[in-house]
């Protein structure tokens, strides 16, 4: 006799599931629009990916974009894998190490083979990034033996990947999430199920700066791409807004139009005073 398990949900209601079904069975089980909107899930309070399986009763509550905290953070986090995937596409030999959401979007660090990346790279890697949302790649998870990720990170020449796989806690579970069949990266997660549920109109590549691995000045200086994102256009440009509304205001600016004081990249910190700038 198959198992089931109570599933208690917000409303207070509980729904009997089959032992190893997952947040998405029950979203569906709900009806199909709640099956489409939702993005991931808290079980027991833990942020989870859709996909995850019931080991027990459980709470469940499903989130969806109007969770926007949750699901804003989830969005940012995978436009960083997308970001990844989209530069080792267009240029191979790159090796990735890490990319977090930020408070108003994502960045990673690459460690390129040729050259440094530069603000002229970003609207290719912008469309390559699209093309992958198109494609609606699953993203799906999977544990993995430590010491098979770092052969398999070594194998792939990714030295950054594997010395990080290393030196994690020992005994700590090990996961990566592939995007498709044709890429993946260390990561604990949560993740969004599909690619797809990105809206490709929703972020933008900002800027291109060094950094250092680990933030060691004694390792080796990697390329950082920043970018913002959001769950859909219409944040997106009121981001921009307001970031274009506070350049204008930015005292650096208004000084030096006013013919106030003057800032040389050769003195970093310093401020010259004309003087209109001494009244």
């Amino acid at each position: 006799m198959t198992e089931l398990l109570k599933i208690s949900l917000p409303d207070g209601s509980v729904r009997e599931m089959p032992a190893g079904s997952t947040p998405a069975d029950v979203a569906a089980a709900i009806g199909p629009g709640l099956a489409k909107a939702a993005l991931a899930a808290k079980i027991d309070g833990e942020l989870v990916d859709l996909s995850r399986p019931f080991t027990q009763d459980s709470a469940l509550a499903l989130v969806t974009a109007k969770d926007e905290a949750d699901a804003l953070d989830l969005a940012r986090h995978d436009y960083a894998h997308v970001l990844a995937e989209a530069v080792q596409n267009l240029f191979p030999g790159t090796q990735i190490t890490f990319g977090p959401s930020t408070d108003d979007g994502f960045y990673y660090d690459f460690a390129p083979k040729d050259r440094p990346f530069t603000d002229e790279d970003l609207p290719a890697i912008e469309a390559e990034m699209r093309k992958i949302i198109a494609a609606n790649k699953p993203l799906v998870r999977e544990v993995i033996a430590r010491d098979t990720l770092i052969a398999q990170w070594q194998a792939a020449g990714e030295s950054f990947k594997a010395e990080w796989a290393a030196e994690l806690p020992q005994g700590e579970e090990l996961t990566v999430y592939h995007s498709g069949s044709d890429w993946y990266d260390m990561c604990r997660g949560p993740h969004l199920p599909s690619t797809g549920k990105l809206d490709p109109a929703a972020f933008k590549l900002t800027r291109v700066s060094g950094a250092y691995w680990r933030g060691d000045q004694k390792n080796a200086m990697l390329s950082r791409i920043y970018g913002t994102g959001w769950l859909n256009k219409k944040q997106l440009e009121a981001h921009l807004l307001r970031l274009e509304e506070a350049a204008k205001r930015d005292h650096r600016k208004l000084g030096q139009e006013m013919d106030l004081f003057h800032l040389q990249a050769e003195a970093h910190g310093s401020v010259f005073w004309h003087p209109k700038g001494y009244v």
